[in-house]
């Protein structure tokens, strides 16, 4: 099994470490060639509108959206990556790039800017204890279809959830030493 990490902003090494930490190959994906050897992908905080305008750029959007699609790609994305693969986005710029994956509203930005960051014990679902979560610029889900499930939620609103092979925090489980996100992730990987 491979699982790839989204290579045009963020975190990237954090996330190859923690998928080779739990045992399985990472790629680094910034082509389709790349992205064609993953099974997943994990999509990286940043700056959603610019990861969005680079996987257009890259022509890697209507290919990540086909395999999804056609249940060869499973997608988690972190923070930024939660943004694109919403299918809407409550206070997006107009024509904001997206995925439109899954069913969920998000809120960019939903606990303010940089300097509002913070940490905070998370209870998640399936988890027998809390996580650490790391929140930077985090969006937050306020909207979610019925196929979505949630797996954790602040007092603000929904921080994690699923909808199939589909995997969204509004976190950074790869800023801390818990590999349990990432464990879950590959663990969607090998249902597909």
């Amino acid at each position: 099994m491979k699982i790839g990490v989204l290579a045009v902003q963020g975190a990237v090494s954090e996330h190859i470490r923690h998928l080779e930490h739990c045992g399985v190959e990472a790629v680094s994906v910034k082509s389709r060639e790349s992205l064609n050897k993953a099974n997943g992908l994990i999509i990286p905080g940043g700056e959603s509108t610019t990861i969005g305008k680079l996987i257009e750029i890259f022509g890697l959007a209507d290919l990540i959206r086909e395999r999804n699609r056609q249940g060869s790609l499973a997608v988690f994305g972190t923070c930024a990556g939660m943004v694109l693969v919403a299918q809407n986005i409550f206070d997006g710029i107009k024509e904001q790039p997206r995925l439109g994956l899954m069913d969920i509203t998000v809120q960019r930005n939903a606990f303010g800017r940089q300097k509002e960051s913070f940490e905070t014990d998370l209870d998640f679902k399936s988890f027998n204890s809390p996580l650490t979560a790391v929140f930077i610029r985090a969006p937050i889900i306020e909207k979610a279809g019925p196929a979505v499930e949630t797996l954790a939620e602040l007092p603000e609103g929904v921080v994690a959830a699923r909808q199939g092979s589909l995997l969204a925090t509004s976190f950074h489980p790869e800023l801390t030493d818990d590999l349990r996100i990432h464990q879950f992730f590959i663990n969607i990987c090998r249902e597909l």
